[in-house]
C-alpha cells in the first residue's frame, strides 16, 4: 500500500512499530560504526562526568559559571544517552525495529534535553555578559538564589511543550510503510510515515524551533557582542586576551550547536535531504557534547588545576 493513501483500519493496528534504517546504506561498516559511536559515547561520558565531579568537590570551583558547567556537563550525558544507546543496540543486533512507544519516548526526550541546552547555553551567556560587563555587580546579580531558579527554568519550561508536541505527532495516523531513514527518531522523519495531514504539527516543529533556538542563539548572540565591546575597551593586554580566550570557546559551541539545528528544524519541509540531515543531526546530538568539555575545560586553568588534584589523590 502506498504511503500516502489514506489507511484502512486494519493498516493502523497492525502499524505498532517503526524501523530505525540509522546507517544501514554502510552495511560492510556496522561493526566500524559500532566500535566509534561507542568509543564516543564513553569519552562524553568520562569527560563530562569529570567535570561534574570536580565541579561539585573541588573548593575552587564553586563560582557561578562553574555551577552552570557543572548542570551543563550533567545535561551533555543525558542528552547522548537519549540517542547513541539505542544507535548501538541497533547497530550491534541489526534488528533496528522500535515500538511507537519507544519512538515516542526518544523524540520527547531528545527534544526536552535539547531544548534544555538551548536555554542554559543561553543562561551561561548571561552569565558571562553580568561577569565581565557588570563585575562589580557579578555576586549579587549572580547569586545562588537566582542561578537555582534559572536553571530550574531551563531544565522545566520545555517539558509540557516538549510532550505537547510528540503528543500531537503520535495521535496521527500512520500508513503501513513504517521505515525511518534516520539514527533516532526525529520528529521530520516520522512525519513523512503520517497519513493524516501534517500542516499544523510542521508549524508547531517551526514555531518551537523560532522560540527554543533562534530566540537563544539570537539572545546569545547580541550578549557576546555586547562583552566584546567591553573587552575592546579593556586596557589590560593580559584581560582582553582571557576574555577573548573564554568568548570564542563558548561562541564556537554556540555555532556548532545553534547552526545544526537551526539548518535542521528551521528550512522548509519540502528542502528536507534525509542524508543531510542525518549529517546535521550528528554534529547536535554527538560531535558537540563530545567537543564541549574540550571547549569548555581543558582551556581553563582552573579547571586543569582541579583535575590535577583530584588525579593525585
Amino acid at each position: 500500500m502506498n504511503h500516502q493513501e489514506k489507511p484502512t483500519e486494519d493498516n493502523l493496528t497492525e502499524l505498532m512499530e517503526f524501523v530505525l534504517l540509522g546507517f544501514a546504506d554502510m552495511p560492510h561498516r556496522q561493526w566500524f560504526l559500532f566500535g566509534l559511536f561507542l568509543i564516543i559515547y564513553i569519552i562524553i561520558l568520562m569527560s563530562n562526568g569529570t567535570i561534574f565531579l570536580i565541579t561539585k568537590m573541588d573548593p575552587a570551583l564553586q563560582s557561578p559559571m562553574y555551577f552552570f558547567l557543572a548542570n551543563f556537563s550533567f545535561l551533555e550525558i543525558c542528552y547522548v544517552s537519549a540517542t547513541i544507546p539505542r544507535m548501538l543496540m541497533d547497530l550491534g543486533t541489526e534488528k533496528r525495529s522500535i515500538s511507537l512507544v519507544a519512538c515516542a519516548t526518544q523524540m520527547c526526550f531528545v527534544y526536552m534535553f535539547g531544548g534544555t541546552e538551548c536555554l542554559l547555553l543561553s543562561v551561561m551567556a548571561y552569565d558571562r555578559y553580568v561577569a565581565i560587563c557588570n563585575p562589580l555587580h557579578y555576586p549579587l546579580v549572580m547569586n545562588y538564589r537566582v542561578r537555582i531558579q534559572m536553571v530550574t527554568g531551563s531544565w522545566t519550561i520545555g517539558i509540557p511543550i516538549m510532550i505537547g508536541q510528540t503528543y500531537q505527532v503520535f495521535a496521527l495516523p500512520f500508513c503501513g510503510f513504517n521505515q525511518i531513514n534516520h539514527f533516532f527518531c526525529d520528529i521530520f522523519p516520522v512525519l513523512k510515515l503520517a497519513c493524516g495531514d501534517t500542516f499544523v504539527n510542521e508549524m508547531l516543529v517551526y514555531i518551537v524551533a523560532v522560540l527554543f533556538v533562534m530566540v537563544p542563539f539570537l539572545f546569545i548572540l547580541g550578549s557576546y557582542s555586547k562583552i566584546i565591546s567591553i573587552v575592546l575597551k579593556l586596557q589590560s593586554a593580559t584581560s582582553r586576551s582571557k576574555a577573548f580566550s573564554t568568548c570564542s570557546s563558548h561562541l564556537l559551541v554556540v555555532i556548532l550547536f545553534f547552526g545544526s539545528g537551526i539548518i535542521t528544524y528551521l528550512r522548509p519541509n519540502n528542502q528536507h535531504l534525509q542524508e543531510t540531515d542525518k549529517v546535521f543531526s550528528l554534529f547536535y546530538t554527538i560531535l558537540t557534547p563530545m567537543f564541549n568539555p574540550i571547549i569548555y575545560s581543558l582551556r581553563n586553568k582552573d579547571v586543569i588545576m582541579a583535575l590535577r588534584k583530584l588525579l593525585c589523590k
